[in-house]
């Protein structure tokens, strides 16, 4: 399976707060709301969900390709992402933008309130499937362009090639009517359990009705794991435990990455989403998305301390 990650591409300006931001917000005042946080530290990290999803996938032994827009400022980026085993060929840098920015303030229980900058993400929907040399076997469409979205769904669909729905934070962005379309014509679905819901909302589907409609659905339940909705069967996959909980931005991106790379190594479902699981135990342990770092002998040797793989895990090695 050939994997093309599509996506943001961003740097992330991740910030502390010392304490709650549940202290600070007045549930009869919502309508009027005006804070500001003093934070302890600001960090800018490279990040985006393509680049993220596709850096675990590398981390564990594959060359995805990332399609995908960015500003003038990205070419430190691209060669450190090359220096990965991560294919940028496709990523394509807009003159006069710079590379799309999100910032992240994450509070003492890791809640987190972020906005985000398009910049050169704008753009995202000048690229095009077709302009790809060779046909990839699975589309990652993460959270990107609302249009470059909708344009990926439509050339997924006309051109045969299976993709993995993953709207994320555009779901507030975009109709219902859009995010049903995208759900229809996938191969899976991938969201955490907050944004599970507020599809059915939007959609009018039920969950039932998503699981009927794709083959595979993956619903990320945070510290309590993952659910793997598939063939009529259902896999409840654990979360790993953290050594230590550093920052959770960019842990479900890492999740994603682990179980692609596990189900591309034929490991199977539940085993794949173990992978998963780990991987995204690793990101939670570094600040910022793509500080992480493990060879796969490390990634085995852990991993059987959690879990009996019988090994399978040895394909990675």
């Amino acid at each position: 399976m050939s994997i093309l990650c599509t996506g943001s591409i961003a740097y992330d300006y991740l910030m502390t707060f010392p304490g709650y931001f549940r202290e600070h917000i007045l549930p009869d005042r919502l309508d009027t709301i005006s804070l500001s946080f003093l934070v302890d530290s600001m960090v800018r990290q490279r990040g985006g969900v393509a680049p993220n999803i596709a850096y675990t996938l590398a981390l564990l032994g594959e060359r995805p390709q990332i399609m995908a827009t960015a500003g003038i400022d990205f070419e430190e980026y691209r060669a450190w992402l090359e220096a990965q085993n991560i294919d940028t060929s496709l990523i394509k840098i807009i003159p006069d933008k710079y590379t799309a920015s999100f910032f992240a303030n994450t509070d003492k229980v890791n809640n987190q309130i972020a906005s985000f900058y398009t910049g050169a993400m704008a753009n995202a929907s000048e690229l095009s499937l077709r302009d790809v040399p060779n046909k990839p076997e699975l589309v990652v469409i993460s959270p990107n362009d609302p249009r470059a979205m909708e344009v990926l769904v439509d050339e997924c669909v006309s051109l045969g090639i299976p993709y993995l729905y993953d709207p994320s934070q555009q779901i507030v962005r975009v109709s219902g009517e859009t995010l049903r379309k995208g759900v229809e014509g996938a191969y899976s679905v991938f969201v955490n359990e907050y944004e599970f819901e507020l599809i059915q909302k939007h959609t009018g589907m039920s969950a039932a009705d998503i699981r009927k409609q794709v083959q595979l659905l993956v619903v990320t339940l945070g510290e309590r794991g993952a659910r793997i909705h598939t063939e009529g069967q259902t896999y409840d996959v654990p979360a790993v435990a953290p050594v230590t909980t550093a920052d959770p931005t960019g842990v479900g991106d890492a999740f994603r990455g682990g179980f692609l790379r596990g189900l591309r190594l034929g490991l199977g479902w539940e085993l794949a989403g173990k992978v998963g699981a780990l991987a995204a135990t690793y990101c939670l342990e570094q600040a910022g998305t793509q500080n992480h770092r493990y060879t796969r002998t490390e990634f085995v040797t852990r991993f059987r301390t959690y879990f009996d793989d019988q090994g399978a895990l040895d394909v990675l090695l």
